[in-house]
Formats: C-alpha cells, structure tokens, sequence
C-alpha cells in the first residue's frame, strides 16, 4: 500500500485521540479524530469500535506506523469515513481491485443500469458494499469476485445473467 490509496478498515479500539484501525496489514493504522471532515476538540466524530470505514493513508512508510485520514486535501469528506453498518465486507485480490478500478472496465456501469448500490474499494483488497437488499448485496459481491477470471467483453453478459436471476421484481 502506498501514500495517498484509498483502504477499507475496521476500528479495533480508541485510545486517547486516535482510532486504530485495522487495515490488513502488519500494523494497526493510527486514526486521529480529527482526521473527519468538521472535528474539533468539541466535536468528535461518531465513531466505534468495530465500525468500518473508507480512508485515506496519509503515511505509509516500513518505518513508521501508518496513518489515515478521512479527508481530502481541501479537508472536505467526500466519499471517505464511516461507512454504514448494513453493508458487507469482504476481501479479494489486489488484481481484481486494479481490474475493477480500471477506468475501461464496465463492471460498475453495467450493474449501476440494473439497481442501485453504494460501495468502497479499497487497495488493500477490501471491498464494502450495499445494495437494496441482503440478496443484492450478495449476488453483488459473488459478481465482483467473479469478474476476477472474466475478460472485460464478457463482463456485461456476466452483469445481464446476474441481473435476470436476482433483480427481477
């Protein structure tokens, strides 16, 4: 993982005015609250152990232990921060994260036509996502791991064969 990748992570604990989070790696990340768009010593952000959430790595050095935000450069969230708790997560290869981020794949596109869904990957081979439903969420995921082994021109008729199965209503 390098200095400014997204990664999805879950809080193992708080300590003093840090979150760790873990984020698969051979460290926990440090999370300082005030890393979430509009914190203050006042306002502290909502967030609990077991939480998951879409970061930002801030440092990400072998020396040094690394850090997250949940900020862009201009301190604004975006899609960074907590993500909801009726979602799901799981992992899968740093390949099949490059491939479906590859701005040619149609992956996203062609289930964005069939329902809608919300979803975080991170490059740390962490994916959330949620959809309407437990079984769209699943048929979802069972799909982003799938698209693994599938070139991108079948990936639409992988996207149609799903979409038949679980969306119709």
């Amino acid at each position: 993982m390098a200095r400014g990748e997204n990664v999805v992570g879950i809080i193992t604990q708080k300590a003093g005015d840090i979150f760790k989070v873990d984020i698969g790696a051979s460290d926990q990340a440090a999370l300082p609250y005030l890393a979430f768009e509009g914190a203050s010593k006042r306002n502290r952000p909502d967030v609990q152990i077991g939480d998951i959430v879409f970061a930002k790595l801030l440092i990400a050095s072998k020396d040094m232990e690394p850090e997250l935000v949940c900020v862009d450069s201009l301190g604004k969230k975006g899609k960074l921060g907590v993500l909801g708790p009726d979602g799901m997560l799981f992992t899968c290869s740093l390949s099949l994260v490059r491939k479906i981020l590859s701005p040619n794949n149609p992956f996203f596109e062609a289930f964005a036509k069939e329902q809608p869904y919300e979803i975080a990957v991170g490059m740390n081979g962490r994916i959330w996502i949620k959809a309407r439903s437990v079984k769209e969420t699943i048929a979802l995921a069972n799909a982003i791991l799938a698209a693994e082994y599938t070139s991108n021109d079948q990936i639409q008729k992988l996207c149609d064969n799903i979409a038949q199965t679980v969306f119709i209503h």
